[in-house]
């Protein structure tokens, strides 16, 4: 028998701020994987780095009592020539500090990005149209169940008519036993293009999520032809995927690089193995194509 206390957090509606949440998470859990990191010390997992970058866009390395440690704070002071801050406000409880940093002198500051947004808004603008979407695949599966809107004259009719509804979206065949609901309400046919606009809303949702991959630095094809496409054709906007992923590398290496200056440290970064393979596959493609004396490799007609 299951534990039921797995299985808490189950229910049978769609809440849209619960959605987005969701959603927001599971792209996190899934961009923690974008980079690799070697010699970090102990005191600085390589999880709870980048969940900072990539939540707060940027995070502060401190030394306490000979440890580093990677930490949230504010960015302030004067400003440098180029408007950049110089200071960094740390008020950590666990670490038992309140301090002010001087960057470059007391601290490094990583940005995950080089105008400090960090993933938080890509990732919300997507989390928010695909939850609109699953609820707008969700109540045009449901309105496939009943064919009419109702309207009711009065309160008892009005509630009859609710928990016809309520037991229709809930899955149940409902019924109706007073002569009253059926001489009361009023129904308006409502139009028959449930399936087509489900086909309509998988679309959508294949290319948010597409879209949102692409922007990660992940080819994923959303082609809208429903038919088939060549190589070129799938790989045409391949140049477009990387200047996002390549800023954040170019952040993440720079800061590395100054840690390892004020620190004497010698961590490196680079992208892990998904994000490196997606980077230089177009250029293998490139090389097998050239070694074959410019044709393309059909793998199709290999397999056969």
């Amino acid at each position: 028998m299951a534990n039921k206390y797995l299985f808490d957090n189950l229910t049978s509606e769609l809440d849209k701020s619960k959605l987005i949440t969701d959603y927001v998470r599971y792209f996190l859990d899934k961009t923690q994987s974008m980079f690799k990191y070697t010699n970090l010390p102990d005191t600085i997992p390589q999880k709870y780095l980048e969940l900072l970058l990539q939540t707060r866009s940027n995070v502060g390395i401190i030394k306490v009592d000979d440890n580093l440690y990677a930490v949230n704070g504010g960015l302030g002071g004067e400003p440098n020539v180029y408007y950049i801050p110089t200071q960094y406000t740390v008020a950590n409880p666990a670490l038992k500090l309140s301090n002010t940093y001087t960057i470059d002198k007391d601290c490094v500051v990583v940005y995950n990005d080089s105008t400090n947004q960090g993933l938080l808004p890509l990732l919300n603008k997507y989390a928010i149209l695909l939850a609109e979407n699953i609820i707008s695949m969700r109540m045009t599966i449901i309105n496939e169940r009943h064919t009419a809107l109702i309207s009711a004259p009065d309160d008892n009719t009005k509630a009859s008519a609710e928990k016809y509804i309520a037991d229709i979206i809930n899955g149940k065949m409902s019924i109706v036993g007073e002569n009253a609901f059926f001489d009361g309400v009023r129904v308006q046919p409502l139009s028959n293009v449930g399936i087509s606009k489900v086909q309509d809303l998988i679309e959508i949702q294949q290319y948010l999520k597409a879209s949102l991959y692409n922007e990660l630095g992940l080819s994923a094809n959303y082609n809208m032809k429903r038919e088939a496409i060549n190589s070129t054709e799938a790989t045409l906007d391949n140049d477009s995927l990387y200047p996002f992923v390549l800023n954040m590398l170019d952040e993440r290496k720079a800061g590395v690089e100054r840690i390892n200056k004020l620190f004497n440290t010698n961590i490196a970064v680079d992208f892990s193995d998904l994000w490196h393979n997606a980077k230089h596959g177009g250029e293998v493609e490139q090389v097998e194509k050239e070694e074959n004396g410019g044709e393309e490799h059909d793998k199709d007609s290999d397999a056969q």
